[in-house]
């Protein structure tokens, strides 16, 4: 579908693009003929880059807002860890038995299940 479109959306554009022909019937393009391929492009953008960018942005919010004490994360240094306390956007995660590091909310890259997060540590 968005190949489709966008192939409509180039042809659109080439064809306002070329030259009128010299037959008698040949009458300058309309304002809006020549701004229809820009509105086009807009449009792709839109729904193929700006939307889908303020949906993820939008998960990612609340995903952080969620995050909760005993919840396993991976911060954005790639650490496996698990959520100790959380004091308003100051979270303490645990890395390590014994090891406790102090970190903004906004550090949490995801959060992961605890299940598969077990199983991948193979018996510590």
């Amino acid at each position: 579908m968005k190949k489709l479109a966008f192939m409509a959306a180039l042809a659109l554009f080439v064809s306002s693009c070329m030259p009128p022909g010299t037959g008698q019937g040949a009458a300058g393009g309309s304002a809006f003929s020549a701004i229809l391929p820009f509105i086009i492009i807009f449009a792709l953008f839109y729904f193929l880059i700006i939307r889908p960018q303020q949906r993820q942005s939008r998960e990612r919010k609340n995903m952080l807002a969620e995050v909760k004490r005993g919840d396993s994360v991976i911060t954005t240094g790639g650490m496996h860890g698990r959520v100790i306390s959380v004091d308003g956007d100051d979270l303490t995660v645990e890395i390590a038995k014994g090891v406790n590091i102090r970190m903004v909310r906004s550090g949490i890259s995801e959060k992961t299940d605890s299940a598969a997060d077990g199983k991948s540590k193979g018996g510590d």
